[in-house]
């Protein structure tokens, strides 16, 4: 293979250029794309990539994720904004329903192709593909890695300890996390799988997560689903249209300590281990009592349909419902977008399934992390244990020209 004097392969040049075509490509054609309708479900429509906001935030959930953490390996800040570069270009083909680069089938038949070729034929399925940078991407043991130490947000916090905790350090944390989601699964793969590809020599999977049900809903008048302890979860979500509430409580504003971040949100993750076992042994009035809500409606204590305004001081002190409610947090909200996960089993017989959670807020310290301790008394912890943790800031949209983290780098 033929290299240039700066060393960079031809294939490797070649590669990186049809994606910047393709980007721009993307980029021009973004108004005759099929973009997703507000509140459409349309299995086979696109996502726009560009925006304010990075898509697969307030987007209307899709039915299956694919979560990956990745380890920055290189110590090069140049090449990995040249990754970032590239993994925008891919990341705005993917969504549109198109093929990275020269495709899976194009290019010189005696290099390996810049696609990877599972999605062939498939529609784009409402792909998005969501970025966010963790704490160690600024800071790690000590070391300012990448001149980023300075900007790194006061709101991107070390996540506490919290009660029950019993966290996996290879399930946790990275560097940076993409969050796929999409109406295929091997959609949302094959977004996952080419990013990790174009990163080889930059960045390494640390940890991935496959989900699958969206345990909650953006789209206020669609149904609401369930967990897979059968409960109807994200009932009084932020939907996708209420601007104020995602202003309120999920969008970083430009006061907020870090202009880079406006019109962005911080992601806490959380591998949440639901006993199915245990929990299919108890009885369902105790089941009822320990969310609050019944089984079938999803009414709250008192009242008889899923939607009716919750009475607080009608369901037992140590309900879930009544722990997590704003009315108990201060008025605080944030957006949930968790997915369902079965993962075999633990070996001793028992299915390791539960709830991967995915939230996005304005600031996880007056967020997810008060919340959080407020479920210290949940009557629900003897049924799940949080195994898995992450916290990321997702930088704001990619405008037209720009890449993904750009507002960070510049």
């Amino acid at each position: 293979m033929t290299r240039t004097r700066s060393g960079m392969s031809r294939r490797r040049m070649l590669g990186f250029s049809g994606a910047s075509l393709l980007a721009g490509a993307a980029a021009g054609a973004g108004l005759d794309r099929v973009a997703l309708a507000e509140g459409d479900e349309g299995a086979g429509a696109a996502v726009a990539f560009h925006g304010a906001h990075q898509a697969g935030i307030a987007t209307p959930v899709q039915d299956r994720l694919h979560f990956a953490a990745f380890d920055v390996t290189t110590g090069d800040r140049g090449r990995l904004v040249r990754m970032l570069r590239e993994w925008t270009a891919a990341a705005a083909a993917m969504t549109a329903g198109r093929p990275v680069g020269d495709g899976a089938v194009g290019g010189p038949p005696v290099a390996p192709p810049d696609d990877t070729g599972e999605a062939l034929g498939l529609p784009p399925s409402r792909l998005t593909l969501t970025i966010g940078f963790g704490p160690t991407l600024f800071e790690k043991d000590g070391e300012d890695r990448f001149g980023l130490r300075a900007r790194r947000p006061a709101a991107l916090v070390d996540l506490p300890h919290f009660p029950g905790d019993n966290l996996d350090p290879a399930r946790s944390g990275g560097d940076i996390a993409v969050q796929a989601c999409a109406d295929d699964p091997q959609v949302a793969v094959h977004a996952v799988r080419n990013l990790a590809r174009i990163g080889f020599g930059t960045v390494a999977v640390r940890w991935s997560q496959l989900g699958f049900g969206k345990t909650s809903s953006t789209t206020p008048d669609a149904q609401t689903p369930r967990n897979l302890f059968g409960f109807k979860d994200g009932t009084h979500n932020i939907g996708f249209d209420d601007t104020a509430s995602l202003d309120q409580h999920v969008w970083a504003g430009k006061g907020d300590g870090a202009g880079w971040m406006a019109g962005g949100s911080y992601l806490v993750a959380r591998r949440i281990r639901m006993h199915i076992e245990t929990w299919d042994r108890t009885s369902l009035r105790e089941q009822e009592d320990i969310f609050g809500r019944s089984k079938g409606e999803g009414a709250p204590v008192g009242e008889r349909k899923e939607r009716d305004r919750p009475v607080l001081a009608r369901m037992k002190p140590d309900s879930h419902v009544r722990l997590a409610h704003p009315d108990s947090n201060h008025g605080m909200r944030i957006l949930r977008r968790g997915y369902s996960f079965t993962d075999g089993t633990d070996g001793l017989g028992r299915l390791d399934a539960g709830l991967f959670f995915v939230a996005f807020q304005r600031d996880p310290r007056t967020g997810f992390i008060p919340i959080q301790k407020s479920l210290a008394t949940d009557a629900l912890n003897e049924y799940i244990q949080h195994v898995g943790s992450g916290v990321y800031a997702c930088p704001p949209g990619v405008r037209e020209g720009g890449y993904w983290g750009d507002t960070l780098f510049a």
